[in-house]
């Protein structure tokens, strides 16, 4: 999934047990379906959704924190103004409104970030009356900025305030047409850093030669040694006994393994990332299965600072709780997956043949799926695979049970997973996860709710492995 929508390429199926770092970008298992989890990226969309934007003199200190982020939108007047045209940095991109009011767009900044300034570069058809809102959560907004007397053109404002999510809520258009913007900027100090002792001392990491450096980190509390828990990356296989670095070069599709006990145990697990010679995309994933608790931080030469992956409740817990959890927290379709493959993994129902064709949850989407025109196998929704890999919306309103609501819901959080049928499995990883961000399906990036991370000037990337 390495480029916010819509640069996002395909994703191809896991393989099992792959000690190399050069898998291909992933896909659902079946057919040619893009997921936005996957890795295999075009150098020349990285430039093209990368660039830098240089800040008036005026503004130095502040960071450009949005371009570049996932950017969602209550409506768009075509697929050719999406929302994320008015964060990619490009001048002659925009985002454009229905003809109604009113109107919202957001971006995702990947953490809790002070913001200090947003400027907007308005297209002719602008608002008069707005509000700047920030949020934690996607649903509940605080607003830092309001007027009802805009005049366009390009604005810049300084507000206080703080948030992961940022929009403007535009509520009254001074044209007949939409709302339109060249530039949605928002600009902060960056870098939030963990509060907390679970990343360890970051000052004795090494500057990279390459692109970025890698630190693997034993999380396991004492079941291993620092001697038994191994990674691997393009050919190479160390403990971090031997070498707890990584100084990762510029590499597309790439995977970094890790084994607990021996450098080839069923205990294992991997993250994705595509890098570039200046840029960082990646993200962990449990959309085929969950077999170890990882966790990354990236940390970038401009201090932003994010990090993804299971919370620290999760860690601090022993394996054999985790599965209990689970079991006890989904329903009773669900309780299988940790059967299938344990005690060595929770695997996705999309690969449990229960949920698949003859099996005894088989047809557990049937009906829901029908209700809104879909005729799909119960497997391919949960796999976003099928006649649903060009439809990265209505899979994920099918995962988590809003595929009825209006679709200024199916971006609301709030809404998900209140109901079956839904995809429990997936509800597990983000209630457990790092501010609630996980890849528990395919396409569980559409309203910014994956745990994808990207920024430009990558210094360090820290991986905790646990138990």
């Amino acid at each position: 999934m390495l480029l916010p929508p819509p640069c996002t390429p395909a994703r191809l199926p896991e393989l099992p047990m792959q000690t190399s770092s050069c898998a291909p970008a992933r896909r659902p298992s079946t057919g040619a379906a893009r997921s936005r989890t996957a890795l295999g990226l075009v150098v020349a969309l990285l430039a093209a959704c990368f660039v830098a934007m240089t800040p008036s003199p005026a503004w130095a200190a502040d960071l450009l924190l949005s371009q570049g982020r996932p950017a969602t939108a209550s409506s768009t007047e075509s697929s050719a103004f999406p929302a994320a045209a008015a964060v990619d940095g490009d001048p002659g991109t925009r985002w454009s409104s229905a003809f109604a009011d009113p109107q919202w767009l957001q971006v995702d900044l990947g953490s809790v970030q002070q913001i200090t300034r947003v400027g907007l570069r308005w297209e002719a058809a602008y608002a008069t009356a707005y509000q700047l809102q920030t949020s934690t959560n996607a649903s509940s907004w605080t607003t830092i900025y309001s007027t009802t007397t805009a005049a366009g053109g390009t604005q810049s404002l300084p507000v206080t305030g703080s948030g992961r999510y940022v929009r403007i809520l535009a509520t009254a258009r001074a044209t007949q047409y939409g709302h339109s913007l060249w530039e949605f900027e928002v600009y902060g100090p960056g870098g939030t850093p963990p509060q907390d002792d679970f990343w360890g001392s970051t000052s004795d990491i090494p500057p990279a030669n390459n692109a970025v450096q890698v630190k693997i980190l034993n999380r396991t509390n004492g079941k291993y040694p620092d001697s038994q828990v191994y990674w691997s990356f393009n050919g190479q296989v160390h403990s971090i006994a031997e070498q707890p670095y990584l100084d990762m070069p510029a590499n597309s599709a790439g995977r970094m393994y890790f084994h607990l006990g021996t450098p080839d145990s069923p205990y294992y697990d991997f993250i994705e990332f595509t890098v570039g010679n200046n840029v960082f995309n990646g993200n962990t994933t449990r959309v085929d299965a969950f077999g170890l608790k990882l966790a990354v931080r990236l940390h970038t030469k401009d201090n932003y600072d994010v990090e993804v992956g299971e919370n620290r409740q999760t860690f601090a817990e022993d394996r054999a709780a985790t599965f209990q959890r689970f079991t006890d927290a989904v329903p009773a379709e669900f309780k299988v997956l940790t059967r299938t493959q344990g005690p060595y993994r929770i695997i996705a129902p999309g690969s449990d043949p229960s949920f698949r064709a003859g099996g005894a949850n088989a047809n557990y989407f049937t009906s829901y799926a029908q209700s809104v025109g879909v005729n799909a196998a119960t497997s391919d929704i949960f796999g976003c695979a099928a006649s649903l890999a060009g439809h990265p919306d209505v899979c994920a309103a099918l995962n988590r049970h809003v595929a009825t609501l209006p679709a200024s819901q199916q971006a609301d959080p709030a809404q998900y997973y209140k109901a079956a049928p839904a995809n429990y499995y997936a509800k597990f990883w983000h209630d457990n996860a790092i501010n609630r961000l996980a890849y528990g399906f395919p396409y569980d990036d559409v309203a910014s709710q994956s745990s994808f991370i990207s920024h430009s000037n990558p210094q360090w990337l820290l991986v905790a492995v646990g138990w």
